[in-house]
């Protein structure tokens, strides 16, 4: 499991960690002096809820202070960006933010209540995982050749969950629709448990999602998996193909979450808290943790993180337009 880091940004980070820092940055030697919030755009038990929970119990054991989850779902995790975006930036108010917010949906939604770059404050990028595409038991399609020979069959007939619009998981579909030339069609929820749940009920038939959720799911054989959308095959599922493997030439989506915190963070906060991620995602059981979820750890430092944010906004763009996807 790969886990990179900026030497220079983590020997400051740890110096201003241990307090080891000027007199003009005695603030931050204080802080944190009450809880902290780590605000989660999505309902519980979707991916970006369970690694936000994985930071927030290690934070809470390393700052002395409680480091709480708050879900605030809703519009593709829009509602917790435009939370986080307007919050003061103080330290206390931090975000796990998805592809989702800070690199599709610019180019997805006509008006956005928050700059994806100029209103937050990158502070690393946490880990990176496939999506995989699942459906029903039911479905007569035990391969992915063999489900869009049906999709074609019934034409506007299937539809595919997903964790909200906008998010890397919608984004799947849409480049899947577009890709295999199939009509499929969307319904959106406010998270992956919500959508998986009428998966599992039978009221959709498939969903592209993150491989930490759904992989619960296909080891109960609640859902069968078809295909991982990264171009190599993952560790936790080395039996189920790559999107190009199955027959669809060129297709990958890789889903990352990182943390961000309002834009205007104090330097020292910011190396504070990019210290604080190095040293959670350097323990073992975090590492061990992400491993089993099938995650890779990251851990840009934060120019890194802001640097491809910035990439990945102009990569969703061609995605999004070539899709035809757009949200008013």
């Amino acid at each position: 499991m790969a886990f990179t880091v900026n030497k220079v940004a983590l020997t400051l980070g740890y110096v201003c960690a241990t307090g080891l820092v000027a007199p003009r940055d005695a603030p931050a030697q204080a802080f944190p002096s009450k809880p902290v919030r780590i605000i989660v755009g999505f309902a519980p038990g979707g991916t970006t809820d369970i690694c936000g929970r994985v930071m927030a119990q290690r934070f809470t054991e390393q700052v002395g202070q409680a480091v709480l989850v708050e879900n605030r779902p809703g519009a593709g995790g829009n509602i917790g960006a435009e939370f986080v975006a307007k919050a003061a930036p103080d330290g206390y108010t931090l975000m796990l933010t998805s592809i989702a917010n800070q690199a599709i949906g610019p180019s997805l939604y006509t008006k956005l209540p928050f700059d994806a770059v100029k209103d937050f404050t990158p502070i690393t990028q946490v880990i990176s995982i496939p999506n995989v595409f699942v459906v029903h038991p039911s479905l007569p399609a035990k391969t992915v050749k063999e489900f869009i020979a049906l999709a074609k069959k019934r034409p506007g007939v299937i539809s595919f969950a997903s964790a909200g619009t906008g998010t890397s998981v919608h984004l799947s579909g849409e480049m899947f629709k577009v890709m295999a030339g199939v009509d499929l069609v969307h319904v959106p929820y406010k998270g992956s448990a919500p959508a998986m749940q009428d998966l599992i009920g039978g009221h959709t038939q498939l969903v592209f999602d993150n491989l930490p959720f759904v992989l619960p799911f296909i080891k109960s054989g609640k859902v069968r998996p078809l295909a991982v959308t990264t171009t190599q095959r993952n560790p936790q599922l080395p039996d189920v193909p790559t999107m190009i493997e199955a027959g669809v030439p060129g297709y990958e989506v890789n889903s990352w979450f990182g943390l961000v915190a309002p834009a205007n963070l104090p330097q020292p906060l910011l190396e504070r808290w990019y210290a604080e991620s190095v040293k959670a995602l350097a323990h073992p059981d975090t590492r061990q943790r992400f491993g089993e979820l099938g995650a890779t750890i990251i851990g840009q430092s934060p120019a890194e993180f802001g640097a491809f944010i910035r990439t990945e906004i102009a990569k969703w763009a061609k995605i999004v337009k070539a899709s035809g996807a757009r949200v008013d």
